[in-house]
């Protein structure tokens, strides 16, 4: 896909911007990463979010073709597991950039600050919805609601008026315009900022659609608590984290032919020879449905830079402009090929990297 993409990208004059995008380092910057030693690493190094990986490499190829600089290495891993690694320090033995599917914590800012990592700029690059897929020719999952899938993921529900363990086996057992077959579902496990949209907008919308949280709080619990149960999923192997990225829910959905799984609408759309989508509370997930805000699931999308290795890393601030430029994410741009809806305050973020603005 990526080559495919490097291959027919249309650019403007790239060589213009390569003329003005010279990389300084003064003596300074090097003492403040290092007393000893100078950077020896010439390449951007990226890691985190699956769902923000195809846009990264997509972007990374082409300008590693486009720019006098090395192609920067792009790795996966997940949005907390890539902050984490982000937090361990300054030096060319830590990663540039950390991709990732939700905002940075505060957990996160306090690592950072512990290991020396203070000065950070966020970078939001666009949007992008969750979407539930299954094998195309599998059973018919093609609605629906965030009721159902807190019907059958939960592992708390309400039955008969009483919050208890979930008993459900398959989806029909709950609404009978669902498949009757047992339920199983692949979902992004707890290092993924996927996860935490997935409960906040699906688990948490659907507890409280059927009722099941207030009949929680009515029955002593605190509403913090309620939250909690709320998100909490069954086990069981009805529901299965996966650790891994977008590719190993499919190869799990590849083999298990009743299965669903939660994916980012990118990796849907580069997948739909094999996957099939269904509509969340009506609506189909596309880049129209999101853009417009009726799409129920979607999220921004981030990366973040470490500033102390601006002007030391080659081509990093050169990387972080090229990603958010006009031409690359932009409405007209390539990533909207691949699902990405186009942040419509795309020209503060630009702003923000030519300045170095800092949270």
């Amino acid at each position: 896909m990526v080559t495919r993409f490097a291959r027919n990208l249309c650019l403007t004059d790239w060589s213009i911007l390569m003329s003005i995008m010279k990389l300084t380092a003064t003596t300074a910057v090097f003492a403040a990463l290092s007393a000893t030693a100078v950077f020896a690493r010439d390449n951007v190094q990226v890691a985190g979010s699956s769902t923000v990986l195809p846009y990264a490499a997509i972007v990374a190829e082409s300008f590693g073709e486009n720019f006098d600089f090395p192609t920067p290495v792009i790795e996966s891993g997940g949005s907390s597991a890539g902050l984490k690694r982000f937090c361990e320090g300054v030096g060319e033995n830590t990663i540039d950039i950390a991709n990732s599917s939700r905002p940075i914590r505060e957990s996160d800012l306090a690592l950072c600050t512990e290991n020396g990592v203070t000065d950070i700029i966020e970078v939001r690059i666009g949007y992008d919805g969750i979407v539930f897929a299954s094998q195309i020719d599998g059973p018919e999952f093609t609605a629906f609601e965030a009721a159902d899938i807190f019907n059958a993921l939960g592992a708390k529900v309400l039955v008969d008026g009483a919050i208890v363990d979930n008993p459900h086996t398959q989806w029909a057992d709950f609404n009978g315009d669902l498949p009757a077959v047992d339920i199983l579902a692949f979902i992004p496990g707890t290092k993924h900022g996927t996860r935490e949209v997935f409960e906040e907008k699906v688990l948490m919308q659907g507890c409280e659609t059927t009722g099941a949280m207030q009949a929680m709080i009515d029955g002593g619990m605190s509403e913090d608590d309620a939250e909690d149960a709320c998100i909490e999923v069954r086990g069981n192997g009805i529901t299965v984290d996966i650790d891994g990225d977008y590719t190993e829910t499919l190869a799990r959905i590849a083999s298990n032919p009743n299965g669903i799984g939660v994916f980012g609408l990118a990796f849907y759309e580069n997948n739909t020879d094999s996957l099939k989508v269904a509509t969340v509370g009506g609506v189909a997930p596309n880049t129209e449905t999101i853009a417009a805000g009726v799409y129920p699931v979607s999220r921004p999308l981030f990366f973040f830079i470490k500033k102390a290795h601006i002007g030391v890393i080659p081509g990093l601030k050169e990387f972080a402009e090229f990603f958010v430029s006009d031409e690359i994410a932009g409405p007209d741009g390539p990533l909207s090929n691949y699902g990405l809806v186009s942040d419509p305050e795309l020209s503060a973020t630009q702003e923000a990297i030519v300045n170095e603005e800092t949270l």
